[in-house]
């Protein structure tokens, strides 16, 4: 597309930005003309002038300042895509309030002149409890793509899992990344296409498969759709909609795939025993995503399940309006002595060492690092990240805690 083209799209998309009442805050409370009490990603928790941007991402002081450059940077389209929700955007939003409700309780007169951060998850210890959740098309948001992701996920030494929709090859990912990853699986309706994936992400060396069990519907993402309008490019340039068979040609995990008798990669037949015919096919740990009440908690331990992610999708599977960290507790308590780690919505520090303090084993973010990603490439990635841990150290040593073991559920008390 021609630049002065692409430079019209970014305006129009700045002014939809600007004149949106989800954003009517601070730098924009002169053109919009009510703010909600509460208001949902992006870019109002810390609200930037669109027109004084960082350059570098050594400039960053926290993760919003790579997200207000992302949605400089990337097609409207793209940025659409990352930032919205589903709906009215209620999880979304939720997925924010949520950690308002839960305040932690600082102890003093504790040495945390050295804190170690490290986790240990199925006998793979790792030097930080932020882990990056699955997101497909990275190559899509900036060229260094799923391989910039590994690098920087590797400086941080970071578990990584990476989409079925990725937009690079599971070995490829491995490699960049040092060590073994986890793999995301959409496992459609289709159990030879759960099967061919299973197979080929065991085969390329992923440790791992967390099934994702919370896409089985259809989800109107309405903020995607509205700037996807914003923006001026032809998009079958790069991906063509036709079918499921088009859709997919640039995502390797998708090759050799028989398409046949579906239209929808969401997995609205899935069932326990569909969980059971796709442990059955491989040795790897199996981890379900997408866990949200306590009772699938229960029948997931009962039936070894490996570990469970508490995760809403990042308020974009449907708008139910409930957030991770409030479902967290019980989830847990559920769980016994079964792995729960979560996701969604988690954008400081604090909201990291909460989930922690609760019993959480590691915490997921997503939009950040792709906000990285969108804004600087590899080096924004290794920012987002960077930024996280030190926040995350931080607010350790404000409830006295020189280790995870320290973290405990007294730390946390509900608001």
């Amino acid at each position: 597309m021609p630049n002065d083209d692409r430079a019209a799209s970014r305006r129009r998309f700045l002014q939809f930005l600007a004149a949106s009442p989800l954003l009517a805050a601070s730098d924009f409370s002169a053109i919009a003309a009510e703010t909600p009490s509460r208001l949902p990603d992006p870019m109002i928790w810390a609200p930037r002038s669109l027109d004084k941007l960082i350059t570098s991402p050594k400039e960053a002081i926290n993760i919003f300042d790579l997200e207000a450059v992302a949605a400089k940077n990337m097609p409207p389209a793209h940025f659409g895509y990352v930032a919205g929700g589903v709906n009215d955007d209620v999880t979304l939003r939720a997925n924010r309030e949520g950690f308002l409700k839960f305040q932690l309780r600082p102890r003093r007169l504790v040495d945390v002149s050295k804190v170690d951060m490290s986790t240990e998850i199925f006998g793979v210890k790792y030097n930080s409890p932020i882990f990056l959740s699955p997101s497909g098309n990275h190559r899509g948001y900036h060229p260094d793509g799923e391989i910039g992701v590994a690098h920087a996920a590797k400086t941080g030494d970071h578990l990584m899992i990476l989409s079925t929709g990725a937009t690079t090859s599971v070995k490829d990912v491995i490699a960049a990344r040092g060590r073994p990853i986890w793999s995301q699986l959409y496992p459609t309706n289709k159990f030879e296409i759960a099967k061919h994936h299973v197979q080929s992400m065991e085969a390329q060396g992923s440790i791992a498969i967390a099934v994702t069990v919370d896409s089985n519907g259809q989800r109107v993402q309405e903020q995607a759709i509205r700037m996807r309008r914003l923006d001026t490019r032809d998009c079958k340039a790069c991906h063509d909609d036709t079918n499921l068979a088009t859709r997919n040609r640039n995502k390797p995990m998708y090759d050799g795939v028989d398409w046949t008798g579906i239209t929808s990669i969401n997995a609205s037949a899935l069932t326990w025993d569909s969980i059971k015919r796709l442990r059955d096919l491989t040795k790897l740990k199996m981890v379900l995503k997408g866990i949200m009440a306590w009772e699938d908690a229960k029948i997931a331990a009962e039936a070894g399940i490996d570990a469970i992610i508490v995760s809403n999708h990042g308020g974009r599977a449907d708008d139910h309006g409930r957030s991770t960290i409030e479902a967290l507790g019980e989830i847990i308590e559920a769980a016994g002595s079964m792995p729960v780690l979560v996701d969604s919505g988690f954008r400081r520090g604090t909201d990291v060492v909460k989930a922690l303090c609760m019993g959480a084993k590691a915490v997921g973010v997503g939009r950040p690092y792709l906000w990285g990603l969108g804004a600087f490439g590899e080096p924004g990635v290794e920012r987002a990240l960077e930024l996280l841990r030190l926040e995350t150290r931080a607010a350790m040593q404000q409830v006295g805690a020189p280790s995870l073991k320290h973290l405990v559920p007294t730390m946390v008390k509900h608001a």
